[in-house]
């Protein structure tokens, strides 16, 4: 095709294009039309589409093909070696969770420490009850003389298989000690009761309670007793348990501060018991359930069935063992320590931690011992120092129990 010898001017252009008429015919066709619409709908779909998948490239999951549960170690070793998750955790940025149902903890800062007082640990005191009504009234004397501050200090009862009115009494002086308008000292922070019958209907004289045949069920029924009052009151806040039964009758006053300074996992007191006649005090050794381990003990338990529980004292199990109860002197250093491997629950303090870990009273024969002296025996398969103090001596009440128990 020639150009114009002049170049390309509108009217030559103009004189190549088919007429108006003609293009606007072309235009009005139906053949046409269906065309462009057709075009159009496409343009929008794929428009569609591919806005879709933008949007959706935000949100595709960047994890493996399986579920967690579902991979092998092999294929969670090498996902996790080759493949980077998108989501990244912010670890300085703070948790703030507004929902309500839904609470976190932190026990990171939860230490149990020598310098208690000064870092205000909370103490958890607990003290398992049974036809104790007697007892109570002095129980909450020597309680509220206690000297490590009560706001710090949080009380937790099991009463269980009672007869008495040890409920109604325990509610009474609970009511009595709290009531900072009626008492001199400051009510103890908070007070948690649990109600728990276990079947037992052994009566709690001395020939029953203290009796060879008793020993075993009593030990399992105080162990579970022990171990549902812990489970129910121990809060993550708790830096130390402090296991008091209610037949002490004199006790130093700073016997907590005294205990947490030696910074023990468990420690106890040695357990001594007045008992007057013919006008003289007769300084009688009370629990025999601290002791340290001997070989005739040990040998005696590899000849025993996995189920028997050994308990001392009796005349059926001759066991050698060194009893704290029979060493030390109140009047001498009360830090002296002493190394235990099975221990009473007259006075028990001990971490928090340890129990958390998942070292209770066991209610069945752990190394042939149960509740107190299992609960010892577990700690120090975990690891946990258990300590005597054999001249720190706090007094029980006199069972008028006599020797030669059968």
């Amino acid at each position: 095709m020639l150009l114009p010898k002049g170049g390309v001017t509108w009217k030559s252009a103009k004189a190549q294009l088919p007429p108006t008429r003609a293009i606007w015919v072309f235009l009005t066709r139906t053949r046409f039309l269906l065309c462009v619409a057709l075009a159009g709908i496409v343009l929008l779909l794929w428009r569609g589409v591919s806005t879709s998948a933008s949007e959706m490239q935000r949100f595709y999951c960047w994890g493996p093909s399986k579920p967690p549960m579902q991979m092998s170690a092999n294929e969670a070793a090498e996902w996790h070696a080759h493949l980077q998750t998108p989501v990244i955790f912010n670890h300085h940025e703070p948790l703030v969770i507004n929902e309500s149902t839904i609470r976190k903890v932190d026990l990171n800062p939860i230490r149990s420490t020598p310098l208690a007082l000064k870092n205000e640990e909370r103490i958890l005191i607990l003290t398992p009850l049974r036809d104790a009504a007697y007892y109570l009234p002095t129980y909450f004397d020597l309680l509220s003389e206690l000297t490590y501050p009560h706001h710090l200090i949080d009380l937790g009862f099991l009463v269980g298989d009672s007869t008495d009115d040890t409920l109604s009494v325990l509610s009474a002086e609970l009511a009595r000690i709290q009531n900072s308008a009626t008492t001199l000292t400051k009510p103890f922070n908070s007070v948690l009761i649990v109600e728990k019958d276990f079947g037992v209907v052994t009566s709690q004289n001395v020939e029953d309670r203290h009796g060879y045949k008793a020993q075993a069920p009593r030990r399992k029924t105080m162990a579970r007793a022990r171990n549902y009052l812990l489970s129910a009151a121990l809060k993550p806040e708790h830096s130390w348990v402090y296991w008091r039964d209610s037949d002490i009758v004199d006790c130093p006053k700073g016997i907590i501060e005294d205990f947490v300074a030696h910074d023990r996992d468990i420690i106890v007191p040695n357990i001594w018991f007045h008992r007057y006649k013919d006008d003289k005090d007769i300084e009688g050794r009370f629990d025999y359930n601290s002791w340290v381990e001997s070989d005739k003990a040990l040998r005696l338990a590899s000849t025993l069935d996995k189920d028997t529980i050994i308990v001392e004292g009796y005349k059926e199990f001759d066991t050698g063992r060194t009893y704290m109860a029979k060493m030390g002197d109140w009047r001498h250093n009360k830090d002296d320590e002493l190394e235990l491997d099975g221990i009473g629950g007259v006075n028990i303090v001990v971490k928090a931690d340890v129990h958390r870990s998942g070292i209770n009273f066991p209610a069945y024969a752990f190394e042939n011992q149960a509740e107190t002296e299992g609960f010892a025996k577990m700690a120090k398969r975990a690891g946990y120092e258990v300590i005597g103090l054999p001249n720190y001596v706090v007094w029980h009440i006199d069972t008028d129990e006599k020797p030669g128990n059968t």
